[in-house]
């Protein structure tokens, strides 16, 4: 009788469906870019399983002041499909690599209406459940220069003053030791040239030899 439970239970196990796991997606936060430009907006996402061959990809655009998302583009299958009739109709394309658990799109010839969120999703079965991550793009005519730039400038400008100050200080600090050397050899040597100039003006007087009585 134990035999069988055992039996039986090792068979329940065996044909029990592999529980799932959540799955974390990742974008980036924000991108900017040029009208007329391509860009590509990476998505990614993390499973404690390996990549399965049912692996899929969704993005969704929500266009600025919209409360309504667009579907553009979908992996399933091994095969990629993109928006043929929306907004980006002939103008995004999957260029990620799903086994490398990359779900990354291009879009092409940006334009200033194409300024929103974008959602990017992905299963890899039996992972199903994970938060979609969105990433927002901003389409400028000119690239505004970002605070963070400009931080940088300043911090890079405030460290090249303070290695220019340090150069300065030892490069002193060298040239003032440099002129008290020169000072105390040219001292020392013109002591010993006039020791030895009193020695050559002093000279003892001439013996005189006088007759013995």
């Amino acid at each position: 009788m134990l035999r069988v439970l055992a039996l039986a239970s090792v068979v329940l196990l065996g044909i029990a469906p592999e529980a799932s796991q959540a799955i974390s997606i990742y974008t980036g936060w924000e991108r900017h870019a040029l009208v007329g430009s391509d860009i590509r907006l990476s998505c990614s996402f993390f499973s404690w399983r390996f990549v399965s061959d049912d692996v899929s990809f969704s993005w969704s655009y929500r266009p600025d002041g919209s409360r309504e998302s667009i579907s553009i583009a979908h992996y399933a299958g091994g095969e990629p499909y993109t928006d043929n009739k929306g907004p980006f109709k002939d103008r995004v394309e999957f260029v990620g690599n799903p086994k490398n658990r990359d779900g990354s799109i291009l879009l092409k010839n940006l334009d200033l209406s194409d300024n929103g969120t974008f959602t990017c999703d992905a299963k890899n079965p039996p992972d199903i459940v994970g938060r979609p991550s969105s990433v927002r793009l901003l389409v400028f005519e000119q690239l505004p220069i970002q605070a963070g730039v400009i931080t940088g400038a300043i911090i890079g400008v405030v460290l090249g003053l303070l290695v220019l100050i340090v150069v300065i200080y030892y490069l002193m600090r060298f040239l003032v030791a440099r002129r008290v050397f020169s000072l105390s050899v040219s001292k020392h040597g013109k002591k010993k040239k006039e020791g030895s100039q009193q020695r050559q003006l002093w000279t003892p007087p001439p013996l005189t030899c006088y007759p013995l009585p």
